[in-house]
């Protein structure tokens, strides 16, 4: 089975807090692995439909994502197949998740759906949280997260990943990239993240 196309796609939005998991965990993967042709990472942030074409080219997809289990924040759960969208359709933390269900039903009716779909998700802790990180208990998820790819890859698919040498570029924009982020966050003052406290009491009335 290891020359079926494989992706490996993280969604969500980086921009709110837990809401960037998956995209953090392909950027982690990227980093750690050489990655061989027959497997695609993708950062899919919250594209949508536009994440059509990718997904049907794959044989097998990976998702990565932050998931509403109605588990304890910070669970790492994993999910197969038919689970997957149904967990995504009942339980939707954003809009991103509304789109990815769009593109699932899409592919089934086009005949295009993956011989085998994944999830390995985490319960969020944090998402309103306007330029916020990973919270200190989905960010300790992204090891184990990237674990249970390389795991599923070797064991179920047949791909065994090899460490990377370190490099410079990778797949996230230096400036975008979880290190960089995260580190250079200006504090709640400088960043405006509260409101005029003269106009959240009193209102537009004035």
């Amino acid at each position: 089975m290891s020359d079926e196309r494989i992706l490996v796609l993280g969604i969500g939005n980086i921009l709110w807090a837990d809401e960037g998991f998956g995209v953090r965990v392909v950027e982690a993967l990227d980093r750690a692995y050489d990655i061989p042709d027959q497997v695609r990472l993708l950062d899919g942030g919250t594209q949508g439909l536009y994440l059509l074409p990718a997904l049907e080219e794959a044989d097998v997809v990976i998702i990565l994502d932050a998931v509403d289990y109605g588990l304890p924040p910070g669970t790492l759960h994993c999910l197969a197949d038919a689970d997957v969208p149904a967990v995504l359709s009942a339980r939707k933390l954003s809009l991103h998740q509304t789109g990815f269900q769009e593109v699932l039903a899409l592919l089934q009716l086009r005949g295009c759906l993956p011989r085998a779909l994944r999830l390995v998700g985490v319960q969020p802790h944090t998402l309103d949280d306007y330029g916020g990180g990973l919270t200190e208990g989905v960010a300790a998820q992204v090891a184990p997260a990237m674990a249970e790819v390389v795991r599923l890859l070797s064991e179920e698919f047949g791909i065994a990943l090899q460490p990377a040498a370190p490099r410079a570029a990778g797949l996230m924009a230096p400036a975008i990239g979880r290190a960089a982020y995260e580190a250079g966050r200006p504090s709640a003052d400088a960043a405006c993240r509260v409101g005029d406290e003269r106009v959240l009491r009193r209102g537009w009335d004035g």
